[in-house]
């Protein structure tokens, strides 16, 4: 690497947007001095949208074939934001020519490629090379807050968590099918937002034991298709044919985290009319309780038991610069202001480049590092026993045991409910 970073994305989507900005804003972010960040390029294979993305955050190029990104000289770090049976094969390309790469979650639509994956990391990393995954939510100042009132004590031990993760995406039968609706059951809406549901619980209440009551619904079975690119939001000619949806709409679970104990109600759906994105996570404690709502990113409910029956119940706390990530971390970082997803992508980028500069852990405001592809593999093994208990009519199935034949292609036939 030069004396400055150069940085790629390689999918021009919704969220690749979210990382072609948050490249371009993650250098403004706190007190610590990056080397010069330069936009070089934004890759799809959809030339009309990679040309736009690229005229609007400001990108030097655009690309039409991942090989152009990973053969450039002046490219150091690339996002991979494309369908999940792609991550594979561009991620250990770009790590095989020696670039950072930020991949998107899930790490892929199969156990077997991630661990392959988390491998290939693994021997890049000895040629001083990145992988990371994208788990956007752990950047939420709001559940960096719950997370610091459980570990200090504040809140008490987690007793029992309850989250959902509600879209309506896929709510209208007109909506075109498109890859997120291809597949097994398991990489439909578990995989899309459940797996950010399920490391989101991890980060509040320690890691998945266990899994039972599984169950996947697929309520909207066939799709129109689309005679042309389609994009979300956008109306796109349609041919007349249908094409049958293989994955869930909806997914459910129970957990068992850390030791056992600690128990965990949660569901993921793309058919949730009324919730574009709804991710709300609850955690209930010794002491009090918590909660955190994606669409009010910028507070957080907070009940304590200290409080007392005449005051007691929860209560709204409005985030600012005493809370995680605030201080410094945005322009206006005074209470009250507001923020949301995007300000969570651009944290998540600055992290990255800190990592990427040498800059992790020895500046006073650096960002904790972003997690790693063996954390992305643990999420996967996670929705691969969701997919093992739905198969099994909802028996429990310890997260450890989960070998590397990935259940969500095995036991298709039986995981629809």
């Amino acid at each position: 690497m030069s004396d400055s970073i150069g940085v790629a994305v390689i999918g021009a989507g919704m969220a690749g947007k979210a990382h072609m900005a948050a490249w371009r804003n993650a250098p403004s972010l706190f007190t610590s001095t990056l080397p010069p960040v330069r936009l070089v390029s934004v890759g799809d294979v959809y030339e009309p949208l990679a040309a736009e993305a690229a005229r609007r955050f400001g990108y030097e190029r655009h690309d039409t074939d991942w090989w152009a990104i990973a053969a450039a000289d002046d490219i150091d770090v690339v996002s991979v934001v494309v369908a999940n049976t792609l991550h594979r094969e561009i991620v250990e390309g770009l790590l095989a020519a020696g670039k950072h790469v930020l991949c998107e979650k899930p790490l892929s639509d199969s156990l077997g490629d991630a661990r392959a994956m988390a491998s290939a990391a693994a021997e890049a990393e000895q040629r001083g090379v990145l992988g990371r995954i994208g788990f956007t939510y752990r950047r939420a100042p709001g559940l960096a807050a719950i997370r610091e009132l459980v570990g200090d004590g504040t809140l008490g031990r987690v007793l029992h968590v309850s989250g959902r993760y509600w879209t309506d995406y896929g709510a209208s039968p007109d909506v075109p099918f498109s890859w997120r609706f291809a597949g097994e059951p398991g990489s439909g809406a578990l995989a899309d937002v459940g797996s950010h549901l399920s490391y989101v619980a991890e980060f509040l209440a320690g890691p998945v034991r266990s899994i039972s009551g599984g169950t996947f619904t697929t309520s909207i079975t066939e799709r129109p298709v689309a005679a042309g690119h389609a994009l979300r939001g956008q109306a796109v000619p349609l041919t007349g044919a249908t094409a049958a949806v293989g994955n869930d709409d909806y997914a459910t679970f129970s957990a068992r985290f850390g030791d056992g104990t600690v128990v965990g109600s949660l569901e993921a759906s793309r058919v949730a009319a009324g919730h574009p994105n709804g991710l709300v996570i609850e955690v209930f404690c010794e002491r009090g309780a918590a909660r955190w709502d994606q669409e009010r990113a910028s507070e957080i409910g907070l009940a304590l038991q200290s409080d007392g029956s005449r005051t007691g119940g929860y209560r709204q706390v409005v985030l600012g610069p005493d809370h995680p990530y605030v201080a410094g971390g945005m322009a206006m970082d005074a209470p009250g202001v507001g923020w949301g997803q995007n300000q969570m992508f651009e944290y998540q980028a600055r992290a990255f480049l800190d990592e990427v500069a040498g800059l992790s852990g020895d500046v006073p405001d650096a960002l904790p590092a972003n997690a790693t592809f063996d954390d992305g593999v643990h999420n996967m093994e996670v929705l691969d026993a969701v997919a093992r208990s739905a198969a099994a009519g909802g028996a429990s199935v310890d997260v450890a045991e989960v070998d590397a034949v990935t259940a969500i292609a095995a036991t298709a036939e039986g995981a629809r409910a």
